[in-house]
């Protein structure tokens, strides 16, 4: 592999045209001065507001408007940081916006209060005596929803002003991470010496040999561990910030608290589990499979990416990429492929991997900005479903912001997974319907199953050990670095199941994954997975499915979000969908079993 390269060494057509939102920095300050300007309008409806509609519709116009401003200028600088994290400059802009946007949310926060604290009648009469009000009718019904977790005027301030303080720790985490940590060199497959990264790490976890990818493992994990007090603080920090803002707001969990926003029931996050649970011998089984396929007579945790399938690997440049989706996704019809070409020419995407760039990948942009991706792309074959991944947020997005309103653009979390992973479906089902010879279908069969086994499986383990450390500190019990590594390690042991071999390494992985700090966000994937199956099989063999589905991509927050999902077709508040999920995974696994057979 070659160096990781600066960033002025990267053609600009593989950057994301930022200057899009801001033509320069300048601009970017111009905007910044004028949205603090705006705080003190904002300030003055506080008292007032609830007097009369007209003051009731220019107070929540004007927050609306801040907010907007606010979120590009966020979005801006927190790019231009994740461009590269070492740079002082934009570091120092990314914090300045995190300042900023406590400073807005403390100057509307006085908004949600004063509308709890005024009856419904008042508020009804106001909706009938101003019509443009109207817009907002479902934004305060959701608003009147948590009324009994609203805070005073003066305790919201509170809370807004700790805000910048409770996120400490995921920034000091995502700092350690991206910033400070090196991982050194390791030996290559052809003897040469190669830098170690972040985003290199599970393109050695997929090499055919063995030793490089237990050398990659084990240089990652032994550097985590020399940090893991650090990392333990930090996420001790985070869950006991989820621990007193749920306190505060009267929750009865850090759970209940998190998925009460989107109004997802504790339930539908406890039946995932359970369901899950219920499923594992089809994990253990696979793990047989891959044991056997492999010829170990142990399989241990750096085992578990490369594909069991030899000579069949898939590479894809990133112009071949882009055709393989374009080509993939056409059943979702021509003004899909069409935003999917926007996307690709219009510079939506930063491309590679650059010194001190964030690692991963996520959509990301703000209301009027284009729908921006980041990738650190690899030509493999996971870095080609990353980026239908990531399109499929992006398009989401798209269409969620042109149909719908400022107040109603952001689609709930709950559904953001489903959109991204339809895509990943679909191009899984036409690349399996292009294969020619049995071995690459049974490498596209496997890489169907590992789908199953990273986004279902796996974020389903990644949910449990969430619910399972807040359970703990909310019984009062300490997060230590030795306890949450325990931990780590029996809940591998409980999902993978006897056929892997577990060592002591394999415990530190908990501090590699930054969606920790994002309270009871991981657990969506996995529903999201289970429920894009459904929406994927729908899209190829139903009529009418294609807009179906789309009603969903258009729908962003004007209803909640289990309405959303049941009105295209899923129900999501019974488990009868994971367990769906469950049967074309067993499906799947057999006809894979049954290829692998007939190769041997």
């Amino acid at each position: 592999m070659e160096a990781v390269k600066k960033r002025c060494e990267i053609d600009d057509q593989f950057k994301w045209d930022l200057e899009d939102i801001y033509p320069s920095d300048a601009a970017w300050r111009a905007a910044y001065t004028g949205v603090d300007a705006q705080i003190a309008k904002m300030e003055a409806h506080k008292g007032h507001m609830m007097a009369s509609a007209a003051s009731f519709w220019a107070a929540v116009t004007d927050a609306m408007t801040l907010s907007e401003e606010t979120g590009r200028l966020y979005v801006y600088a927190q790019m231009r940081f994740h461009q590269n994290e070492r740079d002082e400059v934009y570091q120092g802009m990314a914090g300045e916006a995190d300042m900023l946007a406590a400073r807005v949310r403390t100057a509307s926060s006085f908004m949600t209060p004063e509308i709890l604290e005024a009856p419904a009648s008042v508020i009804e009469t106001f909706l009938e005596a101003e019509p443009r009000l109207s817009l907002y009718r479902h934004y305060i019904e959701e608003l009147t929803r948590l009324r009994a977790h609203r805070l005073p005027a003066e305790q919201e301030a509170l809370m807004a002003l700790a805000s910048e303080s409770l996120e400490a720790p995921e920034q000091i985490a995502q700092m350690l991470r991206n910033a400070d940590m090196s991982f050194g060199h390791i030996t290559d497959e052809d003897g040469n010496p190669t830098e170690l990264t972040a985003e290199r790490f599970i393109v050695f976890m997929e090499k055919d040999d063995r030793e490089v990818r237990k050398a990659a493992y084990t240089r990652m994990y032994e550097t985590y561990r020399g940090y893991k007090n650090t990392f333990a603080s930090a996420y001790a920090g985070r869950v006991k910030a989820s621990v007193f803002n749920a306190k505060a707001r009267k929750f009865d969990s850090c759970l209940e608290a998190s998925l009460a926003e989107n109004g997802i029931p504790a339930e539908v996050y406890r039946n995932l589990i359970a369901s899950v649970n219920e499923a594992l011998p089809l994990l253990h089984r696979y793990m047989r499979l891959r044991k056997q396929a492999l010829g170990v007579s142990e399989l241990h945790m750096y085992d578990v990416y490369t594909p069991i399938v030899k000579d069949a690997a898939m590479t894809f440049t990133f112009e071949e990429a882009k055709q393989t989706i374009l080509e993939a996704l056409a059943p979702m019809g021509a003004d899909y492929i069409a935003l999917l070409q926007k996307g690709f020419s219009e510079r939506w995407i930063d491309v590679y991997e650059n010194e001190g760039k964030h690692s991963g990948a996520y959509s990301w942009g703000a209301y009027g900005t284009k729908p921006y991706v980041l990738l650190n792309y690899q030509d493999t074959l996971d870095n080609l479903f990353t980026l239908a991944h990531e399109m499929g947020h992006s398009l989401h997005s798209w269409y969620s912001r042109e149909a719908q309103p400022y107040v109603y653009a952001d689609y709930p979390i709950f559904l953001a997974e489903i959109a991204s992973t339809v895509n990943e479906a679909l191009l899984m089902q036409y690349l399996l319907g292009i294969c020619k010879d049995m071995r690459t279908r049974a490498y596209l069969l496997n890489k169907f199953v590992e789908q199953f086994r990273t986004t279902f499986f796996r974020q389903t383990m990644f949910a449990e050990f969430e619910l399972l450390t807040h359970e703990m500190v909310e019984a009062g019990k300490p997060l230590t670095a030795g306890g949450l590594c325990t931990l780590y390690k029996s809940l591998n042991e409980k999902y993978y199941g006897p056929n892997v071999t577990y060592d002591d390494l394999i415990d530190n992985e908990w501090m590699r994954i930054p969606h920790f700090y994002y309270q009871f966000y991981v657990y969506q994937y996995a529903t999201g997975f289970a429920s894009a199956v459904a929406f994927s099989k729908a899209i190829l063999e139903t009529d009418g499915a294609v807009g179906q589905y789309k009603n969903l991509l258009t729908g962003g927050s004007a209803k909640d979000a289990l309405s959303i999902a049941k009105e295209a077709g899923v129900d999501m508040a019974k488990p009868d969908f994971v367990r769906d999920a469950m049967a074309v995974f067993a499906s799947v696994l057999t006809e894979l079993e049954t290829v692998m057979e007939a190769l041997a």
